[in-house]
């Protein structure tokens, strides 16, 4: 088994380098790894109906879609990851306590009795400290989850805070629980960079016959491809989503103004406006514009400049906009 250095805090690197392991690699991987905050998105979810979008906006927190299924979760500062890349018969790949199992005799080794609980996550006293997801190529599972250690629960919250009821799709939902820190559970205090260290200690013991493993240049430049190519694209992050319905809400100058949008593989198919006083003739004209185009901020934006509902220099939407296209 491969245990893989990855001092990178990239987030779409590191996303790209799971895959690049996954896909080429024919031995069995362990990775622990961090990343800069940003939120991450499963593989089958609508990404736009997952965020709180004028924050992670306001915020530069970039959002990225994985490999893998499952729900919503936040990585950054305090947060550690961890990979495994097992083989198994084709019939017995997808298994989230057996490769958890490993995760939980650890935390029991430093006094934190964390249980596997609902569908896959890691929980103390019923607080959330850990989500997990799988995804399969071939006779490999891929399976991944977070450690929240000493994370900043109120930007995570935050980011992943989501108005009810405006997206209508048939995507993946996040089903929101009650996090916590472990390092909050700990009798000895610790820093997140011992964490860090006792978990691959551990990890190497546990699993016996380690050797270490780092990148080449050759393989640090295909996976820097494939972080740009892939993992870096509105195309993968936003419009692989499921196809979506969007009515929404928002006062405009003063006035209210609704809008419904029908977006298939991220393309505006229908959109109409409801609004009030001398704009209708306008807003009808917006909404012939919108339809196939991207639903995008940039385009949206570029959109609103043409026809003279915002400054001609804007490159960004004004907030009451954001909350009406978003």
């Amino acid at each position: 088994m491969l245990f893989v250095k990855n001092p990178s805090l990239d987030p779409w690197f590191n996303l790209a380098a799971e895959e690049y392991l996954l896909k080429h690699l024919d031995e069995e991987v362990v990775m622990l790894w961090q990343s800069r905050s940003s939120v991450i998105v499963g593989k089958h979810q609508n990404t736009l109906s997952e965020i709180n979008y004028p924050f992670v906006k306001q915020e530069k927190i970039p959002v990225i879609r994985r490999l893998s299924g499952g729900g919503t979760v936040f990585h950054g500062p305090g947060n550690l990851n961890f990979t495994f890349i097992r083989k198994a018969p084709c019939d017995r790949l997808i298994d989230f306590r057996k490769h958890t199992r490993p995760v939980i005799a650890f935390l029991e080794s430093i006094g934190v009795p964390a249980r596997f609980e609902g569908k896959n996550d890691l929980r103390l006293k019923g607080l959330k400290i850990s989500g997990n997801a799988e995804h399969v190529f071939k006779n490999k599972v891929l399976h991944h989850g977070t450690l929240l250690f000493n994370s900043d629960l109120n930007r995570l919250n935050q980011a992943i805070k989501v108005g009810e009821g405006r997206y209508k799709d048939r995507s993946v939902q996040s089903v929101r629980s009650r996090v916590a820190n472990i390092s909050s559970f700990l009798e000895q205090t610790i820093s997140f960079e011992v964490f860090h260290q006792k978990l691959g200690e551990f990890l190497r013991k546990y699993f016996g016959n380690t050797k270490e493993y780092v990148f080449s240049e050759k393989e640090l430049e295909t996976i820097e491809n494939l972080s740009r190519e892939k993992y870096n694209t509105w195309e993968w992050n936003f419009g692989y989503s499921p196809d979506y319905l969007l009515s929404s809400r928002a006062i405009i100058d003063g006035e209210p103004v609704e809008l419904r949008i029908m977006v298939k593989k991220g393309i505006i198919e229908t959109a109409g406006f409801l609004a009030t006083g001398d704009r209708p003739k306008k807003f009808e004209t917006l909404a012939r514009d919108m339809e196939g185009r991207q639903h995008r901020e940039s385009v949206l934006c570029d959109l609103m400049v043409k026809h003279r509902l915002i400054d001609a220099e804007s490159t960004d939407l004004p907030d009451e906009w954001i909350r009406l296209f978003f």
